[in-house]
């Protein structure tokens, strides 16, 4: 009987263990997979997770709002325009009346979180008060080829004020004021802006630190007639490459918001002026402020590594490295240069056919497989994963980067 209990436990607790390390989960609306909803799916995260998690949601309309505590989060659509998460939040309200969640259609509170092939949208008609699409104090957030829509404010506001940084590629931006605002470093390119009001379309807050920057690459803006392009509140600093600007864009040029009758309410305004432009495109219409005022051998440096002061490259395809390597009888200890995700528990054979077995190590930057008997260097030579295991870099970038098996 003591036997039977244990082994039910036993069966309970590796249950538990497998749901907890489960690192591709499908959402369905249909009942095909995993759970039917994007806010299942989150609750059956672990609370803390150290490994990249998968998850995929599957086309449909899911009216509803999440929150991402957890880091190494990955929310991949089946398709941008027919996976559709959305939700009616003004900001007003929600501040009227809490709830854990928080103001946004997604709200993202864990570093290196992935959001790609989604549309998202506040559903709320109202043009021109605060609703949110995307809301976070998260680091390292990448969002691409995604919809981001909202007829209110703020439409994607990532905030982590200190040390914030966002990278954004192939999407579509849509809302009324200020609707891409973000603080820290944030890089957008081959992305399109659409501005519902004669307001100001991006916004930036970079004082806390003077390299903070908002760099915008190869992207189109539009929007109603007489839309202004960007203004700010606290010490900001643009950047415009190769963008393409509307006759119907009003020619006020950037500008900082001030309070003369409430001169309590201003922010610092320490670094002066620092709006930049390079090879921008119009049509017929002139903006005499949008003009060349960097020199072409920097503009030609400017990318995402670059705008993050190179302490983040998002768009980095090398291979994950193994910096060190440690043989403790018949236990093999790979030291790498970064945290890292294993998937399906590896199985590794060299050249002269000796196979090493997954131990331990995933969510850190040490892997430590076995072998059945004593290891000799000789026996590392061409190791590969040979059965359907995977490891690869759990930071946040836009291609997955898996682990390169040379040893020095």
């Amino acid at each position: 009987m003591k036997i039977k209990i244990a082994l039910i436990f036993l069966g309970i607790f590796i249950s538990t263990l497998s749901a907890e390390e489960k690192r591709f989960i499908v959402v369905a609306k249909d009942g095909s997979g995993n759970f039917i909803s994007l806010t299942e799916a989150i609750n059956s995260l672990p609370m803390f997770n150290y490994q990249r998690t998968t998850i995929f949601v599957k086309n449909g309309i899911y009216n509803e709002k999440i929150r991402i505590d957890q880091d190494y989060i990955t929310i991949e659509g089946e398709s941008r325009d027919s996976t559709i998460i959305q939700f009616s939040q003004l900001r007003s309200d929600w501040q009227k009346n809490k709830d854990s969640i928080g103001p946004a259609v997604i709200n993202i509170f864990g570093d290196d979180f992935i959001l790609r092939n989604v549309t998202v949208e506040n559903t709320q008609p109202e043009i021109g008060p605060h609703a949110f699409a995307i809301y976070g104090t998260g680091n390292r957030t990448i969002i691409v080829n995604s919809n981001l829509k909202s007829k209110g404010a703020d439409t994607v506001s990532l905030w982590r004020h200190k040390d914030g940084m966002y990278y954004h590629a192939n999407c579509y931006f849509e809302g009324s004021v200020d609707f891409v605002c973000p603080r820290g470093w944030c890089y957008i390119k081959d992305s399109e802006f659409y501005e519902h009001k004669k307001t100001a379309a991006v916004w930036h807050a970079g004082g806390e630190d003077k390299n903070q920057k908002f760099v915008i690459v190869n992207s189109k803006f539009n929007g109603v007639d007489d839309f202004e392009l960007g203004r700010h509140h606290y010490d900001a600093q643009f950047y415009f490459i190769n963008c393409v600007f509307p006759d119907n864009m009003s020619s006020k040029e950037i500008y900082r918001v001030t309070y003369p009758n409430e001169p309590e309410r201003d922010r610092p305004f320490n670094w002066g002026k620092r709006y930049f432009f390079y090879n921008n495109i119009f049509n017929n219409k002139k903006f005499p402020w949008i003009k060349n005022n960097i020199e072409k051998e920097l503009a030609n440096k400017i990318n995402a590594e670059w705008t993050f002061d190179y302490k983040w490259n998002p768009e980095r395809i090398d291979s994950l490295k193994i910096i060190q390597y440690k043989i403790h009888q018949n236990q093999l200890h790979l030291i790498l240069k970064e945290k890292v995700t294993v998937i399906n528990n590896p199985k590794l054979k060299s050249s002269n056919g000796k196979i090493f077995n997954y131990l331990s190590g995933a969510g850190s930057d040490t892997l430590i497989f076995s072998s059945n008997n004593k290891i000799e260097k000789k026996d590392l030579k061409h190791l590969k994963i040979i059965n359907e295991g995977k490891i690869l870099a759990s930071q946040a970038t836009v291609v997955k980067r898996y682990l390169s098996f040379r040893l020095k």
